[in-house]
Parts: C-alpha cells; sequence; structure tokens
C-alpha cells in the first residue's frame, strides 16, 4: 500500500507528532496494542507498527503503511504477533523521510544486543539527532532507517552496562530535545520521559496482572484499563511481572509540558494533569470572549479541534453557537487526490458550510490556531459565499511564529504567517472583518495557571508561540537557525 499524501486541509495544521503504546501481562498482548494504538490514531496516520514476543517464537514484527482499522485487524497480520508482551507505534514523520514514508522509518525499532532483544517506540523529537548520527556512523554503526529514533538502538549497541535497561538509560542521557519512550524486553516493558516531560506518557492497570503505557488516557479507555498515572517527567519504569520499579535517571529539570497538547494534540476525553483536555479547551473559549468580545449572531466552530473552544465563546459571551460547518465525517484525515480537478476542491473536500444558517448573519469562527492562513483564507471565502454579512476569526492559541523542534512537524519560520506579519496585516491577508488570538496569558489561564504566565519559570513548552525552546535545537543551529534574542 501507498503512503498516503497529504490533503490541503491538513498541510495547513501542525502535525501530531506520534502515538505509542505497549501493554505486558495479558494474552494476546498485540492486540491490546492495536485497540491502543486506534485510539491513538489522531497522534499519526501514516503508518504504524507492532512487534510482540513470545517465549517459543521470540520477538516478531509488523509494520504498514496507513490506519490501523485497516491493517492490525487481520487475523493473517495480529496471527503472527503471539504473546503476552507487546508495544506499537503510529506515525507522522517529524524526522526522517517526509512525504514518501519509507517501510524502513516505521517504528518501532528492533535490536539484538548480547543479553536479548530490545524493541523501542519513540514519540518527540531529538534535537541533537544530526550530530549523534555523525558520530555513530563515524564509528562503524550502519543506519537502516532515516529517522532519528534509530540513533538510541545505536547508542545502545555502543553502552557497556550488562542490562538492557542500564543501555537504554546510558543513550538517553546522550540525547537532547524531546522524547516519551516505550521499549521492551524478553520480560520486560519499559516507559521514560525526557526530564522536561515535553511529551506525554500514562501508566494503566489492566485487571489484576496486566500493565499499560500509552501517550494518551483515551488509549486506556479503549482496552478497559484503569488509569494509574501519569509517568513524571524524568522518570523511568521498568515492568516485570506485577512488579513497578521506578528510577530517575536524568538530572532533575523544571518541566515544560507542551502546551500544544492541550490545544490540539490530545483528543479531548483524554486527561492531562489531572484535567479534563476538553475542559480546558472549553475554558481556553471562554478566556478568548473576555479578552476578544465582537457583536454577533452566531458562534461557529471550524471543525472538529475548535468545538470545545467554540462551545466555551458562546457560554460566556451568550451569543448562540452553532454548527455553520459541516465535516465529512469519512474522509479521515488524508486524501489520495485523484485529479487535478478534484485536488483544486481543496478544502471543500472536508468542510461545507451549513448554507441555510449562515446566510444574513454575522459569524465568528472559532479555530485552533493559524499556521500558514491558507486554509483561514479558503474557509473564509466558503462562509462568505454562503452569504454571511461578517466574519470574524477567533483562535484558540497564541500566534504560531515559531518552529517546533521537538516532535511537531512544523513549517519553517519563514512560512509561518505570524512570523512575517502583525495580527492587523494577518486580518487583512485573511480578508475578514477581524482576527484576534487568544494571548498566552489567557491560555495559561485556561490551563489552570491562574496568574498566567511567568517569564521566569514557565510552566509549559510554548516555544511555538514565544520563541523561548527550553532545550536548544542544537543540530537546527548549525544550520544557520537563528535563536530568538534574550529579551
Amino acid at each position: 500500500m501507498a503512503p498516503f499524501r497529504s490533503h490541503p486541509f491538513d498541510d495547513d495544521k501542525l502535525k501530531e507528532e506520534c502515538g505509542i503504546f505497549g501493554v505486558v501481562g495479558v494474552a494476546d498482548a498485540s492486540n491490546f496494542v492495536a485497540l491502543g494504538l486506534h485510539a491513538l490514531q489522531h497522534r499519526g496516520q501514516e503508518a504504524g507498527g507492532i512487534v510482540a514476543y513470545h517465549p517459543d517464537q521470540g520477538f516478531n514484527s509488523a509494520r504498514r503503511f496507513g490506519y490501523v482499522r485497516d491493517n492490525f485487524t487481520k487475523p493473517d497480520v495480529m496471527d503472527t504477533l503471539p504473546g503476552s508482551l507487546a508495544i506499537g507505534h503510529v506515525r507522522y514523520s517529524t524526522a526522517g523521510s517526509k512525504g514518501a514514508t519509507a517501510i524502513r522509518d516505521v517504528q518501532p525499532f528492533f535490536g539484538e544486543f548480547s543479553m536479548g532483544g530490545c524493541a523501542i517506540a519513540h514519540n518527540g523529537n531529538l534535537t541533537n539527532a544530526a550530530a549523534l548520527r555523525r558520530e555513530l556512523i563515524e564509528r562503524g554503526s550502519i543506519f537502516q532507517s532515516s529517522s532519528d529514533s534509530e540513533c538510541i538502538i545505536h547508542l545502545m549497541a555502543r553502552s557497556i552496562q550488562k542490562t538492557l535497561a542500564e543501555r537504554i538509560k546510558d543513550a538517553l542521557r546522550r540525547v537532547e530535545g524531546a522524547f516519551s519512550v516505550v521499549a521492551m524486553t524478553r520480560t520486560k516493558l519499559i516507559g521514560v520521559r525526557d526530564p522536561l516531560g515535553v511529551r506525554p506518557l500514562v501508566l494503566g492497570r489492566i485487571g489484576d496482572s496486566g500493565w499499560a503505557l500509552s501517550s494518551e488516557t483515551c488509549g486506556l479507555d479503549i482496552i478497559g484499563a484503569d488509569f494509574v498515572r501519569e509517568i513524571e517527567p524524568g522518570e523511568m519504569v521498568v515492568i516485570e511481572g506485577n512488579k513497578v520499579e521506578t528510577t530517575r535517571p536524568f538530572t532533575p529539570a523544571k518541566s515544560r509540558f507542551c502546551i500544544f497538547e492541550n490545544v490540539y494534540f490530545s483528543r479531548p476525553d483524554s486527561i492531562i494533569g489531572g484535567r479534563s483536555v476538553y475542559e480546558t479547551r472549553r475554558q481556553i473559549g471562554v478566556e478568548l470572549a473576555r479578552e476578544a468580545p465582537v457583536d454577533a449572531d452566531l458562534v461557529c466552530p471550524v471543525p472538529d479541534s475548535g468545538t470545545p473552544a467554540a462551545i466555551g465563546y458562546s457560554q460566556e459571551s451568550g451569543i448562540p453557537y452553532a454548527m455553520g460547518i459541516i465535516r465529512n465525517q469519512y474522509m479521515g484525515r488524508t486524501f489520495i487526490e485523484p485529479t487535478d480537478h478534484i485536488r483544486n476542491m481543496g478544502v471543500r473536500l472536508k468542510l461545507n458550510v451549513n448554507r441555510a444558517l449562515i446566510k444574513g448573519k454575522r459569524v465568528i469562527l472559532v479555530d485552533d490556531s493559524v499556521v500558514r492562513g491558507t486554509t483561514s483564507r479558503k474557509i473564509k471565502d466558503m462562509i462568505l459565499e454562503a452569504g454571511a454579512a461578517e466574519v470574524h476569526f477567533r483562535i484558540a492559541s497564541p500566534p504560531t511564529a515559531w518552529p517546533c523542534f521537538y516532535g511537531v512537524d512544523t513549517p519553517e519560520r519563514s512560512k509561518l504567517l505570524a512570523a512575517t506579519m502583525s495580527e492587523d496585516e494577518m486580518r487583512d491577508w485573511i480578508g475578514v472583518d477581524s482576527l484576534k488570538f487568544i494571548s498566552l496569558d489567557g491560555l495559561y489561564r485556561a490551563a489552570g495557571e491562574a496568574q498566567g504566565r511567568d517569564p521566569a519559570a514557565p510552566k509549559f513548552c510554548d516555544a511555538c508561540f514565544s520563541g523561548d525552546y527550553p532545550v536548544a535545537p542544537s543540530d537546527k543551529i548549525e544550520e544557520g537557525f537563528q535563536m530568538k534574542a534574550a529579551e
């Protein structure tokens, strides 16, 4: 099956990083992993993979392009993945080949060591991967993929530690950037988060004997697992049998969880930091209504990611909420365009205006973000063509003016609308009556920080909005990327 090509609507969105999932202590663990990956499909739709271990058959793996539902529900695939221990990964490429994903880049990655095999799945991005790769190749390593995650396997191979768990620690101490990792040996399920905790990872309990690790709590829900807790920043858990051992292999650091998980990446039914993602997004809309009120007749979300914020905006402003734009639920998040004529239909393949509702109305459109701005212009055109009297955009995140180097596929800075235009210039370029973004302080308040953002010690990673990178992107700096000057 050929890799999917991005639909024009998706090209103007920040792309999810990846999703990781692991299970130990249950029969047919790979089936549990497939269900977990299905729940995490929003985090990556290009490809997926599962590795399982059975004492008699050893390690087995399956890697496929496309959706989990199309690949990991078939007996001819799942019957090849027996055992009570398995991990999996869904991918959207953030490092490695882009556009045309190679099957060799699909995780989990596997390595055979003197003390046994080990498979690893990684969510995030290593900001020193290029330097590590050069060093490893010069010392004789032979890479099989273009993924930054493969560096971890090669660093493990060069470690002198006696156990695979200790080799994972050794390897991860060498890398920089963001990583949540799920790994497995013949007997152990292992989970690790980087010292800043940029990317998420949670622990769940399956009945009396099983355990699960997942990027989000929605992955636990689908398999009926009980949420135990979040893996803490800088923590490593090793699960064997009914025992969970925890260590802290890294120098302690202040947590900087990715704030965009609250805005867009995580599913709204997931729980982050003890709080519903849905409630945070609804509260973003409340803050946005307080900061940027406007007289209008309807509040309409740009589906689906703008929906909770639009509900919050409507509740706070008193302006009726309405489904002014309808999403084609059968499109999926990618689309193979068969002809230029179909391709040029662009966003209309995914979204259609509810003309009877919109005509003659002053409409507030609530969206999660503006990246390049091209989709915002197309949606505005559709709303005006349907007869709207006015179009006002309200955006549930601050202006995205800086690229992310921690596991999100962001355009280079010159292609980010907010990097080259003021808010008023963006309004005029998009062609709407008004355009307002939530402030960074407002976003922090919505995420539970009553005093807003503390510039001296921000709680979240918000580099895409502020240019404040908690880990210097050394590979990109080497390529010429200019960091924001200290204020």
